[in-house]
């Protein structure tokens, strides 16, 4: 009776050595690819009166042009006081060469105005009663320098915005680290005032009021200052925001002109 086949050992060496080396770099891919999101910061603490303070001198109203969002079915529409005060007429851009005139209600304690016209947009959902987080992303989408574009920041913490010209306001404010913008858009995000804060789910959490473009900061509003004119509604659409394509998303939101430009006329 003829003896069994036998494999070497150095064969046997050999074939255990492999499978270590095959199953290791399997494992090395999958922690990879399944690696856990960047974590975020601390809870956003609560205002405190050693903030640090910015501050905001406006120049005299000139023709000009800022962003708005939709924030109801009836016609409301929101974006940022000093886009709109001082102006003899304010219209909303509903497409190319066509504008529609809107009237202004403007906040006396925050940067907002509240825009009603007749032309109706369905919003994008809003989310101004949760936490924040230190770290967590925000994204802007509007109008910088009148034309489509975006920016990406992440948030640093509270500030106080003081408003000295033409009007004395004090306000908090959130103070965004800027790390990204639409590809060609250099300089100011001037004209990205009103524009909307969406976090990672997509939902509004406040308004762009101001930039330090040499310190590369966006400041937003509290967002519980925008109780006062958004509802929330659960019904209304949202979808996450993803840190590489979320200039795909905001040129969707302007298509849809639920994010429309807003035109400030002065004689």
């Amino acid at each position: 009776m003829k003896s069994p086949f036998r494999i070497p050992d150095y064969m046997l060496y050999g074939i255990i050595v492999a499978s270590i080396v095959i199953f290791s770099n399997i494992k090395k891919s999958d922690d990879f690819s399944t690696r856990p999101p960047e974590k975020i910061g601390a809870l956003l603490p609560n205002d405190n009166p050693r903030d640090p303070n910015v501050f905001i001198n406006i120049d005299a109203p000139t023709s000009s042009t800022g962003t708005a969002f939709a924030i109801d079915e009836s016609g409301k529409w929101l974006t940022a006081r000093h886009v709109v005060d001082g102006c003899d007429n304010i219209a909303l851009l509903t497409g190319t060469g066509k504008a529609l005139k809107v009237s202004a209600e403007t906040s006396t304690d925050s940067d907002l105005a509240l825009l009603s016209g007749k032309w109706t947009r369905s919003p994008i959902r809003s989310d101004i009663y949760s936490p924040r987080y230190l770290g967590e992303y925000g994204y802007f989408f509007g109008f910088p320098q009148g034309r489509p574009g975006e920016a990406v920041g992440r948030l640093l913490g509270r500030a106080k915005m003081n408003i000295r010209h033409p009007y004395n306001t004090s306000e908090p404010i959130l103070a965004w680290a800027e790390s990204g913008r639409s590809s060609g858009l250099k300089g100011s995000l001037g004209g990205l005032s009103g524009a909307p804060v969406l976090d990672k789910d997509g939902e509004i959490i406040s308004v762009v009021s101001a930039e330090n473009l040499r310190r590369g900061r966006v400041y937003s509003i509290a967002p519980r200052k925008l109780r006062a004119f958004v509802k929330e509604n659960k019904a209304y659409k949202a979808r996450p925001i993803a840190k590489d394509s979320y200039g795909l998303q905001a040129d969707e939101y302007r298509r849809n002109r639920q994010i429309s430009q807003v035109i400030c006329l002065v004689k």
